[in-house]
């Protein structure tokens, strides 16, 4: 089954089951976060330039601890590339914001 969320450019972002076992494979801590992950993508807090054409989205979950939701956007849908927490914001803040 595949779950969706509506980016900030009301792109539909798909988040297949198999995209979702991989990314709750590699980082168990956000194993439990699948709305988190989808809100992340509707309301981040901010949207970074990734590798590849990826964007970034990213939302702090607590203080000091980042949520980074890294999706491709196509014309008419994209999809999650994958997930993870971090706290290395400093990493995160030397990349180019495209919103806000």
């Amino acid at each position: 089954m595949t779950t969706t969320a509506t980016s900030i450019n009301g792109i539909t972002i798909r988040l297949p089951d198999e995209r979702w076992h991989h990314i709750t494979q590699r980082h168990a801590d956000i194993a439990q976060q699948k709305e988190l992950l989808l809100q992340t993508i509707s309301a981040p807090t901010r949207i970074l330039v990734g590798n590849d054409g990826a964007l970034m989205a990213i939302q702090e979950i607590k203080p000091g601890k980042w949520l980074v939701v890294i999706y491709r956007e196509e014309q008419t849908d994209g999809f999650v590339v994958t997930a993870f927490s971090t706290r290395k914001i400093n990493s995160l803040n030397q990349r180019q914001q495209l919103w806000p």
